[in-house]
């Protein structure tokens, strides 16, 4: 069983340009890129080839030449020993990063104009000082996460009947009905104890045995830990904060102490290991802002910040009690604020928001803060019973010169309204969109 991937439909809009450039597809590794193209390319052109630079290093050699684009698709061809049909094939270059000529090669080739190209590649965000050339306008870039809510509620077979009677519980703030709701719930639970990577999900569904799941999550994780081995700079400081994160993430005060990493740590030294990271994919920042006024990008420090794993289920493996059986049975003791916490900046993040929260000790801290219609919006996640409890988030909204009217808390409640703070459950995450995407049509 294939899983549904919704970057499917935004390889199949890049298809639908006519002014498409080369596309780059990036994102941490086993999120499952190679599979999401292979599926697109079958269903989308009639030939086609593929090169993955890590299986057939000796591709290499077809860019070791002149870059001129004849030249390069004279030695594809060779390479390939099957015609391509102009206009109608693509290549596909996986592992991209182990062959930086490659993407300097990509501007001359989208220039020739006779096929298409998809490049993909897990570490790209940290090997491109090693290209000689950026081909800077020259590629249309998807970033892919792991499977979000809604992916993997449709990998256990909730159907599409179901989904469009959430949306219309979320649009129209209006409950789901109980029997609905405590579904969703359970799979909810259920996704926090897998998270989204596509191994994961898949061994769910074929075996429903989450000890097998758990050992493929941290097959993930080992995998990480190599790649700082062989490809970071500062192995050891990155490795470190790296394995601190989930401590980090589940104390008390959540952000990110450079003292907890040794004791005479200092930003400037250790800013680009947290970067590394960052751009591998494989963990995702939220900075504390001065503010929750617009334009929220102003009021960003860069010196506070949470450090967020890119995937929940992973987070939980590499906890030291094992906590799959315990949220699978919906105990809400066990560590699920920082895992509710990273659900929510997983969603977010694949819904296209920046991640930001806010604290002082003046006021407390919320969660998440985003960008709303001319206002900023608060964001709690909650995980007990005593949800509408929120005093930080009562002291935020009663600022009255930040001019803060709405506010949301995501919780294991149903949807409920209550003055100017909605309460949604946490599976309507799924539909938190910042809409980036709507067109913005101008006349002249």
């Amino acid at each position: 069983m294939s899983l549904y991937r919704s970057v499917s439909d935004k390889l199949a809009q890049w298809h639908d340009d006519p002014m498409r450039k080369a596309l780059l597809v990036t994102g941490a590794r086993q999120v499952g890129k190679t599979f999401a193209i292979r599926e697109f390319i079958c269903s989308t052109y009639e030939t086609s080839l593929e090169i993955n630079f890590v299986e057939t290093p000796q591709a290499k050699a077809i860019f070791e030449g002149n870059l001129d684009a004849a030249t390069i698709i004279a030695n594809l061809t060779a390479f390939s020993g099957q015609p391509l049909q102009p206009g109608r094939s693509v290549i596909f270059l996986d592992e991209v990063q182990e062959c930086p000529r490659a993407r300097s090669a990509i501007k001359f080739l989208v220039d020739d104009g006779r096929f298409d190209y998809i490049e993909s590649g897990s570490l790209l965000g940290v090997l491109t000082r090693d290209v000689p050339s950026l081909p800077v306008g020259y590629e249309n870039v998807i970033r892919m996460y792991p499977l979000g809510l809604r992916e993997f509620f449709t990998a256990l077979g909730l159907q599409p009947s179901t989904f469009d009677l959430l949306a219309e519980c979320f649009e129209e703030k209006r409950e789901v009905p109980a029997a609905v709701h405590e579904r969703v719930m359970r799979m909810t639970r259920l996704y926090l104890a897998c998270g989204g990577m596509p191994a994961a999900v898949d061994r769910l569904v074929k075996t429903q045995d989450l000890a097998l799941v758990l050992g493929t999550q941290r097959d993930i994780v080992e995998l990480y830990r190599l790649d700082i081995a062989k490809y970071a700079p500062n192995k050891p400081h990155v490795k470190t904060i790296f394995d601190s994160m989930p401590s980090e993430i589940i104390g008390a005060n959540k952000r990110f102490k450079l003292r907890d990493l040794a004791p005479t740590a200092r930003m400037e030294r250790y800013a680009s290991d947290f970067m590394w990271l960052v751009d591998a994919g494989v963990a995702l920042p939220c900075y504390n802002v001065r503010a929750p006024q617009l334009p929220l990008a102003f009021n960003e420090q860069h010196s506070l910040f949470k450090l967020y794993p890119c995937d929940v289920g992973l987070l939980g493996s590499m906890l030291e009690k094992s906590v799959q059986f315990d949220l699978v049975q919906g105990d809400a003791g066990v560590n699920n604020g920082a895992l509710l916490e990273t659900l929510a900046a997983q969603e977010l993040v694949a819904n296209g928001y920046d991640l930001r929260y806010f604290d002082k000790s003046k006021y407390g801290e919320v969660d998440f803060v985003v960008p709303g219609d001319g206002e900023a919006l608060p964001i709690e996640v909650k995980s007990g019973a005593d949800y509408r409890k929120h005093r930080s988030l009562d002291n935020v909204m009663a600022v009255g010169e930040w001019g803060i009217e709405h506010a949301y808390v995501f919780c294991p409640g149903n949807v409920q309204c209550a003055g100017a703070i909605t309460y949604l459950p946490w599976y309507l995450l799924m539909f938190f969109s910042s809409k980036t995407d709507e067109p913005l049509l101008v006349s002249w």
